[in-house]
């Protein structure tokens, strides 16, 4: 079992390695995750709950029913509500969505970038970045108590982050 060190170290490479930001929801049960991690601009992650966006965002539809990575760029006929769209007004211009189902449980992420396509190298870095994480945050991998307590502090923390100290 990895521990919360190990944990911060993967997702501050996954914060490297997305710019303008990421949304990582981990063990999701019907439609809400165990851990939910976003590095987005709090003003896009405002518009996108107040809007109700996750019921029609297609990278959420896709990694609902798909395992693997796919392009932003490859949705783009998927997204009729135009969420991707507004999405570049934040600088997220080109993002990738990763999902997977193990040990009997789904996490999906997006990952964005304001300058460039993700290489397929860099999908297949954070693919295997996210399936590392899949594992150590899984629940019945023997978690204990207080890892799980600060996982969900970190997450809040990452997805509310207060004013720099």
């Amino acid at each position: 079992m990895a521990d919360k060190p190990d944990i911060r170290t993967v997702l501050k490479r996954l914060e490297q390695q997305s710019p303008t930001g990421f949304a990582i929801a981990f063990h999701i049960k019907f439609t809400t995750p165990e851990f939910l991690f976003q590095t987005y601009p709090k003003a896009w992650i405002d518009i996108y709950s107040e809007g109700g966006y996750v019921m029609q965002d297609p990278t959420v539809s896709w990694g609902f029913a798909n395992e693997g990575s796919r392009r932003w760029s490859d949705m783009a006929a998927e997204d009729s509500a135009g969420i991707l769209e507004q999405c570049k007004a934040f600088d997220m211009n080109y993002g990738v969505t990763v999902a997977l189902e193990r040990g009997g449980s789904r996490s999906l992420a997006s990952f964005t970038r304001s300058d460039r396509e993700f290489s397929d190298a860099e999908c297949a870095a954070l693919q295997a970045d996210l399936t590392a994480l899949h594992d150590m945050t899984l629940g019945n991998g023997g978690m204990d108590d207080r890892l799980r307590d600060d996982l969900h502090d970190l997450s809040v923390q990452m997805t509310h982050p207060g004013p720099p100290t």
